[in-house]
């Protein structure tokens, strides 16, 4: 227990100096970590217990980027079918290995609404004890994929699990089935629905030979029938694929003369805001100055300057650092700015901001000034959520799709000294133009457009097709 307790004390320093969003949403927890010592005072804490106890304590403070790593937890049952999310409900799905498409499970019983008589519900509400707070929709969709490994979700909910395992099924009349299900080990279960898997090389940036093969970067443009279409799976930077940004820089002087242009960030888990720029010249323009984005850094990892130069490569800068012209751009928006959150002087930074600034974004590029649509979703995460929330509500911008799974941190990584679990945290608190803050919030679409089961059983993109529908009657 005495080397419990060094790891708490010293999880209770990080988050008390380092973590950004520990306190804002009101919810302090030491009296959740003051509840374990004295629940399980003489007795022996596993490492699983301790990993998830403190995950959940990570979920409940709401910092998207945050986790903790390093215990185990029962990987060895699985359901052989897997789940999706369809209108607030969980859809029963199995894979086609000839097509790699899915069907219904069950045509009559589609939705499952009980495992082992819990309800579906209450069993997703505790199985990502660290995504606790994530937008409801990222929450949903992260959670629901996740029931396929059920031998783990069962152990996060402190439950025995039998084999086979009983499953109440439903109809869109809430008629109700119980079946058993014969659980399998890890060879035979499920491939878990993943919409990235079919989407042929959005995994290029993990690929040494593909980051930078023309023929394969080539596949994310496209110019049809008068409008263009960019997808960004990831938020690379211009060192890493120079290729990439060459191409796109030629795409966009190919569509200058096209009726509008889409920009697919679905699924984008994030990475260098380099793209942000690169878009906004063409966007932004010339004479114009926007402030898009509003950070507060821990005070006291200022001290360190390697804290100033990645806020700085975040195009993060503090009033000081701006120009006269910027500076007067964020006086005017601060007059009107009304933060979600009062921060404290003594423990964050003074406001460092993200500018637009178009005359010296615009250089070498032309203003494209026609309507431009952003498609995102619930798994639009960090620098990719940061680009939707920084156009949003520009000129010409529309976003389009699901609210996205918002946060902008700039983390750290620590190793508690006995149990070795790794810990990450937030150090910066990112706010949007409205106030809000990302993580937990997400960036809300103008326009809404969800899956249908043909999107979900691979069979068309329903929410690019419908996107193309509304830009053209527009």
């Amino acid at each position: 227990m005495e080397e419990i307790q060094e790891d708490l004390h010293v999880f209770d320093s990080i988050l008390r100096t380092k973590s950004s969003y520990q306190g804002l949403n009101g919810y302090y927890y030491r009296e959740d970590l003051d509840l374990f010592l004295n629940e399980n005072n003489g007795k022996s804490i596993s490492k699983t217990e301790f990993g998830i106890l403190l995950s959940k304590i990570i979920g409940k403070i709401g910092d998207r980027h945050a986790y903790i790593k390093g215990y185990d937890l029962p990987e060895s049952l699985y359901f052989p079918m897997s789940f999706a999310p369809y209108q607030e409900k969980v859809l029963v799905i199995e894979r086609d290995n000839v097509t790699k498409k899915y069907n219904l499970w069950d045509t009559k019983f589609p939705y499952i609404s009980k495992i082992n008589h819990i309800p579906i519900d209450t069993i997703l509400s505790q199985i990502l004890p660290n995504e606790a707070l994530a937008p409801k929709k990222s929450y949903l969709l992260r959670s629901v994929r996740d029931l396929r490994d059920i031998e783990t979700a069962f152990r996060l909910m402190n439950m025995e699990l039998p084999n086979p395992l009983s499953i109440t099924l439903k109809n869109d009349q809430e008629i109700e089935k119980e079946v058993k299900v014969t659980l399998v080990e890890r060879t035979k279960r499920a491939k878990i629905w993943d919409e990235r898997y079919n989407k042929p090389n959005f995994f290029f940036d993990r690929d040494d030979k593909k980051i930078n093969d023309p023929n394969v970067i080539k596949t994310f443009f496209r110019y049809e029938n008068d409008y263009g279409y960019i997808q960004i799976p990831s938020m690379i930077d211009k060192q890493d694929s120079p290729v990439y940004f060459d191409l796109l820089n030629k795409f966009m002087t190919s569509v200058k003369n096209s009726q509008f242009l889409i920009i697919d960030v679905r699924d984008n888990g994030g990475g260098n805001r380099e793209f942000i720029n690169e878009l906004a010249g063409y966007f932004i323009h010339k004479d114009s100055i926007h402030v898009v984005n509003v950070a507060q850094q821990r005070r006291i990892l200022l001290q360190n300057d390697n804290f100033k130069e990645r806020l700085n490569a975040r195009y993060l800068y503090s009033n000081n650092q701006l120009n006269e012209q910027e500076q007067s751009a964020v006086a005017k928006f601060t007059s009107s700015f009304q933060p979600i959150y009062q921060m404290n002087d003594n423990k964050y930074s003074e406001n460092h901001y993200f500018i637009l600034n178009g005359k010296d974004l615009s250089k070498d590029k032309y203003h494209y000034n026609k309507p431009v649509y952003i498609l995102a979703n619930e798994r639009t995460f960090s620098a990719a959520s940061i680009l939707v929330s920084v156009f949003k509500n520009l000129p010409n911008i529309t976003i389009a799709g699901i609210t996205t799974d918002g946060s902008s941190g700039n983390s750290e990584r620590f190793k508690l000294p006995n149990s070795g679990l790794r810990v990450k945290i937030s150090t910066m608190v990112s706010f949007q133009k409205d106030g809000n803050i990302l993580d937990g919030m997400g960036t809300k679409p103008d326009i809404i457009i969800e899956r249908n089961l043909d999107q979900i059983f691979f069979k068309e993109d329903h929410q690019l097709k419908k996107l193309i529908e509304i830009a053209k009657s527009n």
